[in-house]
C-alpha cells in the first residue's frame, strides 16, 4: 500500500455532481464508441484533478450491475472516475457489458476513497473489535491474494464478523482462514449520492 499519502480532498456538492454527470456520459460515450470519454483534466475545478483512488458501484433497481475502482491513487480524481464509471458498466467479470435499455434505469454511487492506514492486531477477535461498522472499509491481503470491501458492504453485512468472513472469501481464502501473516489496512471513504 502507498506509503506518500495523498492529502484528503473537500468535495462539495457540486463537484459530487460534476462527478456524477462525468460519470454518466462515459457510459453512455462506451455505448456509442465502446471506449471511456476522453477529458481534459485542465479543464475541470483543481480539487478533481488530485490524485485519488475511488470505487464507481452501479445499480437497477437497487440490484448490483457492476463495481470497479482502485485501491491506490495513482491518476487524477476525474480521471480515475471516468475510466472505473466505463470499467464497471462494460468490463466487470460479474455481469455483461451493459445494454442500452439498462442505461436509462442506471444508478451510479461514486466513492472517493481516503487513505489506507494499516492495522495491527494481536487475533482476528482483536481485529473484530477495532473494526467500525459503517466507516471502516477493509483491504484484505494474503500473499499475492487482495480483496476489499468499500464502507457500504456494513448494510448487507452488519455485524463485524460476518464482514471479515465474506471479505476472507472474497479474497479467495477460507471463510476460518487466519494466519500471522495476514495484512489488512483501513480506510474511510466520501460517497455519493
Amino acid at each position: 500500500m502507498p506509503s506518500d499519502k495523498p492529502t484528503q480532498t473537500n468535495i462539495d456538492e457540486a463537484l459530487q455532481q460534476m462527478l456524477l454527470t462525468v460519470a454518466r456520459q462515459s457510459i453512455l460515450h462506451g455505448l456509442q464508441h465502446g471506449k471511456p470519454m476522453p477529458l481534459q483534466v485542465d479543464d475541470y475545478p483543481s480539487q478533481l484533478q488530485q490524485q485519488r483512488a475511488t470505487f464507481v458501484t452501479l445499480n437497477i433497481d437497487g440490484q448490483l450491475r457492476g463495481c470497479i475502482g482502485t485501491l491506490e491513487a495513482h491518476r487524477p480524481l476525474l480521471l480515475d472516475v471516468t475510466q472505473n464509471a466505463f470499467a464497471a458498466a462494460f468490463t466487470d467479470p460479474r455481469f455483461l457489458p451493459l445494454s442500452q435499455p439498462e442505461y436509462k434505469q442506471l444508478e451510479i454511487h461514486i466513492s472517493i476513497l481516503n487513505p489506507a492506514e494499516e492495522m495491527s492486531f494481536a487475533s482476528e477477535q482483536d481485529l473484530i473489535d477495532q473494526l467500525r461498522p459503517s466507516i471502516d472499509g477493509l483491504i484484505m491481503q494474503e500473499g499475492q491474494q487482495r480483496g476489499t470491501f468499500l464502507p457500504s458492504v456494513w448494510q448487507q453485512l452488519p455485524k463485524p464478523d460476518q464482514f471479515v468472513q465474506h471479505l476472507k472469501l472474497k479474497t479467495g481464502l477460507p471463510a476460518d482462514y487466519w494466519s500471522a501473516d495476514l495484512r489488512i489496512w483501513r480506510y474511510t471513504t466520501t460517497s455519493f449520492p
